[in-house]
């Protein structure tokens, strides 16, 4: 069975100004009021601008995990506000992205093949800035500013324990594309090398010179949960697909087998990526 997932098919009652976003910030609102509280005051004690707690209330912002604890802390309401934690911290992910990040999230493996950008988990502050704003249609500057969050987020992947095993293959061009400047590119390519370097995590380079290539259907994931379920994700023009029938996934599996053979070894591709911030 594959299971498909069309990011056609917008769950608009998820986004910010609608649905579960809208909801909380009712809820914010009315708990603040009949607390006494004015927005300044409450702000204070939370650590924000009264401007955030207004961009919250009124269903424009996406509250972060730690805004949401310290909201139901301060108006002591018991846990009223952490219960819709899970569900809000949903909505800061575009929709056709929310599976793929829940699965990510529990993943025990991931092998990723980036073609066109480097790989979200890898992307420092910066790029993924330059990313979400070169983006058409133009994303507001607060819903730009809620993704690069929850792509930073996503990061403790790295970190978690346990470990998960990570790997990537990255194309040159990839590596060589100045996405929001040289300045930016130094930067991604540092954090590259830093990543590469962790014991659970693998990089390698595709170099354009390859006269063999097996990855020219473009980008794609492979996942593997910690009941030993292992699945395919393919992700183009905000259109996701979530294979999970095993011949299918036994195909993606043997395409990115042949293209770390065919791609730099971790070792060599750690010394291209130096050499790449040699030429800066």
């Amino acid at each position: 069975m594959t299971e498909v997932s069309d990011g056609q098919q917008q769950r608009p009652e998820d986004e910010p100004g609608t649905g579960v976003v809208t909801a909380f910030g009712r809820q914010l609102k009315l708990l603040r009021t009949r607390a006494g509280l004015e927005r300044a005051e409450f702000g204070k004690r939370l650590g924000y601008s009264a401007d955030t707690v207004a961009s919250i209330e009124q269903g424009r912002r996406i509250p972060k995990p730690q805004f949401i604890e310290k909201a139901d802390e301060v108006l002591g309401v018991g846990g009223v506000l952490t219960a819709l934690k899970e569900e809000v911290e949903k909505a800061q992910y575009p929709a056709f992205f929310r599976d793929m990040a829940r699965l990510e999230a529990g993943a025990i493996a991931l092998h990723v093949y980036g073609a066109l950008a480097v790989p979200g988990l890898l992307q420092t502050e910066d790029y993924a800035r330059a990313v979400f704003t070169m983006r058409r249609p133009l994303l507001d500057d607060e819903v730009v500013e809620q993704r690069i969050g929850a792509r930073l987020e996503r990061q403790q992947i790295f970190s978690r324990r346990p470990l998960a095993t990570l790997s990537f293959v990255i194309e040159e061009s990839v590596l060589r594309r100045p996405i929001g400047g040289r300045s930016v590119l130094r930067g991604q390519l540092e954090q590259i090398l830093w990543y590469g370097q962790l014991r659970n995590v693998e990089i390698q380079v595709m170099p354009t010179e390859a006269a063999e290539h097996c990855g020219l259907g473009g980008p794609f994931t492979l996942i593997e949960n910690k009941d030993g379920r292992r699945m395919a994700y393919v992700e183009v023009q905000r259109t996701s697909r979530l294979y999970t029938d095993r011949a299918e996934v036994r195909d993606a599996e043997e395409q990115y087998g042949i293209l770390r053979a065919q791609a730099l070894t971790p070792r060599e591709s750690l010394a291209f990526v130096e050499g790449l911030l040699g030429e800066r």
